[in-house]
């Protein structure tokens, strides 16, 4: 069976490029060059020069014109003086040759090493035509002039945006599961920058995960998050800038107790995961089985998880509980116990295990430690300093597939955060008039 073609997001940066290029072209045949006298050297330092943000797009700007009038220097000095020498041939391609090196050094010695390659290719630009140019400082101020107009283009396209407003009072939700295959797995660093680059520009993003947020710290230590996550399939919330829990909802220990003894009963054993003083501790109950050992191996290669092997933890301290099997054994506890759940203050959710081929979990929370209640507590913190805040979430229809749909999940929280202007008027008129 063919899998569905999933096609990349169309960026903005693709878009703009391509309408610089365009109005390149343009700028030219209105100056009444025709299509075989205009210049592809603004095109093409329309397309360098061309970033996802403004500011990356200046600092590329300066670079190129730097290198522009440094390699057009040197270039204009090769069309005066190598006309006074009878070279030709080959020793005449020595001295490009040369003349290149010195381009290339000399952005190195004024301490722009960006600007070098640069520099070598409008000096090849300008002398590539030698001996046919007849005049030397036309032919460096042409070669400017093209890579200025392409310059120039190419900032305005970039800095022009149709206006927009930034919804700051918008709390959003994402799933970490819908920005990497799973908790095992890496977020793709284009998914990070993207994240990144909103919670910069100030979006208010709640990061809602299934596990403990030892498997994300690492990855996310460099965001600064403007909202708490959601850990722990909403039984904790925790600041990854601080790396403190704001908040844990621990199983009773009366609930506990009877889980336990259940387990024992069925001669089962089984992971307790406690958090105390913002550190996670794990414990296993019972002889570890071969699955538990794998997950077990994986797990430990995290620096933000203490593994004991023994008793010492305190009931008050249980988060959750969790029992790892093949996924036909897993299936037979599960129906064993589900109904038992809910009498004992207990919920539980049965999922496959990442890591472990054919093989399951089945984990245990206090009843009311779900996502929802999480959201609201969330909701709570973040309202007292903003009572305007409203809760919106944004998620994927299917499973986690590919590193392009993380992004073009993220873009639509992008288009969500900061929508056209226009669009947001018009969406607040009609909810009005509802």
């Amino acid at each position: 069976m063919l899998r569905k073609i999933q096609l990349p997001y169309l960026g903005q940066r693709v878009v703009k490029t391509s309408v610089a290029v365009f109005l390149c072209l343009i700028f030219y045949y209105l100056r009444g060059y025709d299509e075989g006298t205009i210049s592809a050297e603004a095109a093409i330092s329309a397309i360098i020069c061309m970033q996802p943000y403004v500011h990356d797009t200046r600092e590329y700007a300066i670079n190129r014109i730097s290198g522009t009038l440094l390699g057009a220097f040197w270039g204009f000095l090769f069309l005066l003086i190598v006309p006074m020498f009878p070279i030709q041939g080959i020793p005449l391609y020595a001295l490009m040759g040369l003349g290149t090196l010195i381009s290339l050094y000399s952005a190195v010695v004024i301490r722009k090493p960006d600007t070098s390659g640069l520099a070598a290719i409008v000096f090849i630009c300008v002398v590539i035509a030698y001996p046919q140019v007849e005049f030397p400082l036309d032919q460096a101020f042409h070669r400017v002039l093209d890579v200025l107009v392409g310059t120039f283009i190419a900032i305005g396209v970039n800095v022009f945006r149709l206006p927009r407003v930034k919804l700051r009072n918008q709390l959003f939700f994402i799933h970490t599961k819908d920005l990497s295959q799973d908790h095992l797995s890496q977020i793709p660093s284009s998914v990070l920058f993207r994240l990144s680059y909103l919670n910069r520009d100030g979006a208010r993003i709640c990061m809602i995960s299934e596990h403990a947020p030892a498997f994300f710290i690492s990855q996310i230590c460099q965001i600064r998050l403007n909202a708490p996550m959601i850990v722990m399939d909403g039984a904790g919330i925790y600041d990854a800038n601080e790396n403190i829990y704001l908040s844990t909802n621990c199983i009773p220990p009366e609930s506990s107790e009877w889980l336990m003894g259940k387990l024992n009963s069925m001669g089962l054993s089984y992971f307790i995961y406690t958090v105390n003083k913002n550190r996670n501790f794990i414990y296993h109950h019972g002889t570890m089985s071969q699955e538990e050992q794998k997950v077990m191996q994986r797990m430990r290669r995290s620096p933000y998880r203490h593994y004991l092997n023994d008793d010492s933890f305190d009931l008050k301290d249980i988060v959750y509980m969790k029992i790892v099997a093949r996924e036909e054994r897993a299936e037979r506890i599960w129906r064993d116990i589900k109904d038992l759940l809910p009498q004992s203050g207990l919920r539980g959710v049965f999922r496959p295990q990442p890591g472990l081929d054919g093989g399951a979990s089945i984990y245990f929370y206090a009843s009311d430690a779900t996502v929802d209640h999480a959201k609201k507590q969330v909701l709570e913190r973040i309202r007292a300093g903003h009572p305007e805040l409203q809760p919106r979430e944004i998620t994927v229809a299917a499973k986690y597939h590919s590193e392009h749909e993380a992004i073009r999940l993220l873009h639509t929280l992008g288009n969500a955060y900061e929508p056209l202007h226009l669009t947001h008027w018009i969406r607040k008129m009609f909810s009005r008039s509802l």
